[in-house]
This record gives C-alpha cells, sequence and structure tokens, in this order.
C-alpha cells in the first residue's frame, strides 16, 4: 500500500498549514528562498488582552484562503514566479522566558540576514519588532522606520518587556533614524511637543488621497533602507475586531492594501504582521486581513527579485 511520502506531489499535502501552503524548511538560512516566513509566538510584553501568541497559527490558516491566487489582484504578474518563499515554522523558546525570547530571536533573524534573506515575520505581540530592529539595523545601519498603527509605542514608563515601548527604545539605540520614519494611523494620545515621528494621523490617513499619504511617506523615508512593521490594529475594528488594543476609528482594509501598493519600489528590508489575536476575531476576518497584508508585503519585495 503506497503512503503519503509515495506520491509525487507530498509537499502539498504536508505543508497545509505554512503560510501560503509553501514548504517548511527548519534549516531556511541554507534554502534557496529569499524571503523566510517566521512566526513568533510571543505575547509576554501584553498590557491589553493577550492572546496574540496564537496570531502567527491563526494567519497561517488564514492564508489558505488565498493561497490558490496565482496573480493577486490587481498586480500583474505571479508572486511565486518572482519570489521564492519558505515558511520557517515558530520560533522555540521556553515558557516564560522573556530574554531568552529577545536573544533567541536576534541570534535567528542575524544569521537568517547574513545568508541573504528577507525576513517576514509575523506577531504575537509588537514587542517582537525590537529585537527584529536590533537585528535588521546590525546588519543595513540605521533604518527608516514605516509603522502602521493606532498607538505610538513610543512610551518611556512601561516595562522592561512591554509591546508600547519598542519605539521609544529604538531610536535611543541608534536602530533607527526618526526624522526618516513615519507613523500612520495613530489615533491614541501620545506627547506631540518633540514627538522623534512623522505622524499621518487616522484622520489625515481617511481624509487625505491615498496618492497623499503614499507622497507623504515616500517623502520621509527617502533612500534609507525600511523596515515596515505593521500592528493590525491600524485597522479600525470593524475589519480586525480580533486583536488585544482594538481602536474605534482606524483605516478599512481596502484603504490600507491601496496605500501598500504605492510604496512599490522603497527598499524593503524586512517586515512584520503583529497583534492578531484570534480568541477575539469573528469568522477569521482579521486573520485573513492580516494575511492579505502580508501578501500585499510580498509583492512589493518582488521588485528586488527576478523581473
Amino acid at each position: 500500500m503506497s503512503t503519503l511520502a509515495d506520491h509525487p506531489d507530498y509537499s502539498l499535502y504536508s505543508n497545509a498549514n505554512t503560510f501560503l501552503r509553501q514548504r517548511l524548511d527548519h534549516r531556511p538560512e541554507q534554502s534557496d528562498a529569499d524571503v523566510v516566513i517566521t512566526g513568533l509566538p510571543f505575547d509576554l510584553a501584553t498590557t491589553g488582552r493577550s492572546g496574540a501568541r496564537l496570531g502567527p497559527d491563526a494567519i497561517r490558516r488564514a492564508s489558505v484562503n488565498i493561497a490558490w491566487e496565482e496573480k493577486r489582484w490587481p498586480w500583474d504578474f505571479k508572486l511565486l514566479e518572482r519570489v521564492s518563499l519558505v515558511d520557517a515554522g515558530d520560533l522555540v523558546f521556553d515558557c516564560g522566558e522573556q530574554a531568552q525570547f529577545v536573544e533567541r530571536l536576534e541570534v535567528y533573524a542575524k544569521q537568517l540576514l547574513q545568508a541573504g534573506k528577507t525576513m517576514l515575520s509575523f506577531g504575537g505581540d509588537h514587542f517582537v519588532t525590537l529585537p527584529l530592529l536590533r537585528a535588521h539595523a546590525h546588519h543595513h545601519g540605521k533604518l527608516a522606520l514605516v509603522h502602521f498603527d493606532a498607538h505610538t509605542d513610543t512610551y518611556s514608563e512601561g516595562s522592561r518587556y512591554d509591546h508600547g515601548t519598542m519605539f521609544y527604545h529604538a531610536p535611543k539605540e541608534g536602530l533607527i533614524d526618526p526624522a526618516h520614519s513615519v507613523q500612520v494611523g495613530i489615533r491614541t494620545e501620545y506627547e506631540r511637543v518633540g514627538h522623534p515621528f512623522t505622524v499621518i494621523d487616522a484622520d489625515q490617513a481617511n481624509n487625505l488621497s491615498i496618492e497623499q499619504v503614499v507622497t507623504n511617506i515616500r517623502k520621509q523615508v527617502a533612500d534609507l533602507p525600511v523596515y515596515l512593521s505593521f500592528d493590525i490594529d491600524c485597522l479600525d475594528p470593524a475589519y480586525a475586531p480580533g486583536t488585544g488594543t482594538p481602536v474605534a476609528g482606524g483605516l478599512s482594509s481596502n484603504r490600507i492594501l491601496q496605500i501598500l501598493r504605492g510604496l512599490k519600489g522603497l527598499n524593503l528590508v524586512g517586515m512584520d504582521v503583529v497583534e492578531v489575536a484570534p480568541a477575539y476575531d469573528n469568522s477569521d476576518v482579521t486573520a485573513l486581513a492580516a494575511a492579505t497584508i502580508a501578501v500585499e508585503l510580498l509583492h512589493l519585495c518582488a521588485d528586488k527579485y527576478r523581473p
């Protein structure tokens, strides 16, 4: 009797819970992939509702709904003909060990970047971006940050591990250049006087034209290497209820996708999608939005690879 392993398309059966059903590879630095997907099941830095540690799995499962698309509308090319992907699974760390998680993620990310890979990481809470920025700045130098969120995450009063403090610490560590960074979708309180980043708040992001928003982002980042971090609560809770700190008055899925498409050509060197908490989701709409945003980010990366 034959087994699945004897089937010539065995990989199609074994990888149903990887992103876009791409192959699973636990040694991604040795693979021929251009982009490596990594799950970061960490939510030990949350200040609101926990549960984002289950986000990577939810995003992967939701991606099956769009895995069948060869050409993602409105792009005019087949993504997987330009970009080779592998899913490395989830980063492993001991339960409750925050410092260990940070150390392991920095080491892992540095190895991938040294091997010439681009990282697309799925949180987890937003704290995961800080060790990722450390690794990317180590490899690429000081970065421009394009940050989509309802919150600035520049708060200084948080604990050592806090998903509201990453962009307070990152400029102080010399990881990102605030003068060439921009935060989009902000609609919670922050100290406006002396705020180090350019902010396109939620009202501006909703009321300006797509072209104006895109132009402002492009002008800000200039020609620096760009790290793009997308907190799913940038979307209005109508489009993304499954997150730890939902804030009404955000952007629609369609508007976000149009803005992202307008960023084609940026020197995008790293990216993450974070804060999906499936326990609070309805019909997987948040996870599907996150998976779709991730696919758009991959299309932006396609410019760097095969024509």
